[in-house]
């Protein structure tokens, strides 16, 4: 007697018929599509045992099924790309929603290498300096006026040239007298400190931080012998070829402040008029 071999749900008999083993388990066709098929994302009937299922990211299509959303053909073994878990061509992607070029307006297709500026996407050739047409790629680029230049172009057609060092002045640098200068080149006279970001004067065209120009150039106090340098709208006293701080116009004697006031002099010193009695 012969062994029956049955279906492992319905357990009707399987002898003659087509049968799919899962887990050494043998199950009748209409059993394992209705227990374990996968629905067609497309058509979403079960995809049998006799079509070809083609999935992706845990999504299931019939091979007829499997096509791009927009033009319809099929994308079996063809790239493909999805937007909006819509399957679509590659061409119908570009074409949709991929960027076009700045220069030549053609779509920049997945995959190829494209260069971003300020929104704006290039083929990798299409990225050329204005000025040599040679393609820029990872170099350093500077924008002017809607075209991109590379640095030596750029320098040689546009930068200014620094009057110290006579090297182009690519980005800030300081005018001076009409003149442009690096901002490390504009040094004090005196010092050689920088002088860009902070408050300098100016004699026989040449610049000194307000240390230098003072202590080169500046009267000095009759009373506490530092530099008097007048900028800023800071007051002094003149009196007799001598000049002193406003601060320090103080009766020798006293120390009474005699600015506005009537005083006398003895010798090298400044007295009040009450100090002044004992003269």
């Amino acid at each position: 007697m012969t062994e029956r071999y049955d279906c492992h749900y319905c357990k009707e008999s399987l002898f003659g018929k087509k049968y799919v083993l899962r887990e050494e388990n043998p199950y009748c066709v209409k059993c394992y599509e209705s227990l374990y098929s996968n629905t067609c994302e497309e058509c979403k009937k079960p995809i049998g045992c006799n079509s070809r299922d083609l999935s992706y990211k845990d999504r299931h299509w019939h091979e007829d099924c499997f096509h791009c959303f927009q033009c319809k053909r099929s994308l079996v073994d063809k790239p493909f790309s999805t937007k909006d878990e819509q399957l679509l061509c590659t061409e119908c992607y570009s074409n949709e929603y991929s960027s076009k070029c700045h220069e030549c307006k053609k779509t920049i297709m997945p995959g190829s290498r494209k260069m971003e500026h300020k929104g704006n996407s290039w083929h990798e050739t299409c990225f050329t300096c204005q000025r040599c047409q040679q393609p820029i790629g990872t170099k350093s680029f500077i924008p002017k006026d809607n075209h991109n230049y590379c640095v030596p172009c750029y320098e040689k057609q546009f930068a200014m040239q620094c009057v110290h060092c006579k090297k182009p002045i690519t980005t800030g640098g300081v005018t001076y007298h009409d003149q442009p200068w690096h901002k490390d080149c504009f040094l004090c006279t005196g010092c050689k400190q920088k002088l860009s970001g902070q408050r300098f004067t100016s004699r026989d065209d040449f610049a000194y931080c307000l240390n230098c120009f003072c202590n080169l150039y500046a009267k000095k106090c009759a009373s506490c012998t530092t530099p008097i340098s007048g900028l800023g709208g800071s007051k002094y006293i003149s009196f007799e070829e001598r000049q002193w701080h406003n601060d320090c116009f103080n009766c020798k004697k006293c120390s009474v402040y005699l600015v506005g006031r009537g005083f006398l002099t003895e010798r090298d010193d400044i007295l009040c008029p009450e100090c002044g009695k004992d003269m």
